[in-house]
């Protein structure tokens, strides 16, 4: 049985663990950097290599368990991939007590897993670190594509993003209105983390794509864009978020594998594993 960063097999297993990880090695609609469907590879790879005592939270996550739940490997269309993830998603939800996250593949491979949480559910506020705001209705011909990612979710539910530099003039028209908190803007406002948590309420999918950090945090992304986040306010933000809401779910896509590659996967590592100590720690029960 493969296992997660120092997982013994007993809370490896779907009955025991108390987090699900579902992995997409997709990169079937990237425009630029391609690379994206190696992201989950370099993310095991890296957390092999990580210390599993964290610091901030004195706590060891790995000991409360991650079931692999497998790779979804269709890739014949964007539209067959977003259905597959859709699928394997439901099913893994009905297992109750336990946290979904998901690890891609490029930003697509959000669309299904986020359209089956929040059908389970009810007031869903779907909170995106990136850099590009997704909000197309379709792209090269399709509504599955990464530049379309949270179209559907911004449609459904509560959409709050963050971190965003780079879009196009057609998705002016999608913002939501008030929940956009620009790059220019954060770098100028010492309580941009309190405005955003003012935003976010109930359950909360996070979905993070890793050109939302600096390129100088994170230079191995498929579209890389300056004047990105840093890496402890970000954290920040998120300790917070998990203190604050019910986090039912979460997502980190887009790392791509380069000749720089492993800083970027570390980080994407560290990252989840954080994600794992916050979660633990406000959820005891």
């Amino acid at each position: 049985m493969k296992t997660y960063a120092g997982i013994s097999e007993e809370k490896a297993s779907l009955e025991n663990a108390r987090v699900m990880l579902l992995t997409v090695p997709y990169d079937g609609t990237s425009t630029w950097g391609k690379g994206a469907d190696k992201g989950p590879e370099l993310f095991f790879n890296a957390s092999e290599n990580m210390e599993l005592y964290d610091i901030e939270t004195q706590t060891e996550p790995y000991r409360e368990g991650v079931f692999l739940a497998g790779d979804i490997l269709e890739n014949a269309t964007p539209e067959a991939m977003t259905e597959a993830v859709y699928q394997k998603t439901k099913e893994l939800l009905n297992h109750e007590g336990k946290l979904f996250t998901l690890f891609g593949g490029e930003h697509s491979v959000s669309i299904g897993s986020i359209r089956a949480v929040g059908e389970k559910f009810e007031n869903l506020t779907v909170l995106q670190l990136d850099a590009h705001t997704d909000l197309r209705p379709e792209y090269h011909g399709s509504t599955a594509n990464h530049a379309c990612a949270v179209f559907e979710a911004n449609q459904k539910h509560n959409l709050v993003q963050v971190g965003i530099r780079s879009m196009d003039i057609e998705e002016v028209q999608y913002l939501p209105e008030g929940r956009v908190f620009f790059a220019h803007e954060i770098a100028n406002n010492e309580n941009w983390v309190n405005e955003v948590l003012e935003k976010v309420s109930g359950n909360v999918y996070i979905t993070i794509d890793l050109d939302a950090f600096d390129p100088s945090v994170v230079p191995s992304t498929g579209t890389p864009e300056p004047g990105g986040l840093q890496w402890y306010p970000t954290l920040e933000l998120l300790r917070k978020v998990f203190e604050k809401c019910n986090v039912v779910a979460f997502d980190i896509v887009e790392l791509m594998d380069s000749p720089m590659a492993k800083p970027s996967a570390f980080l994407a590592a560290k990252l989840y594993y954080k994600m794992l100590a916050y979660y633990h720690l406000y959820n005891n029960n």
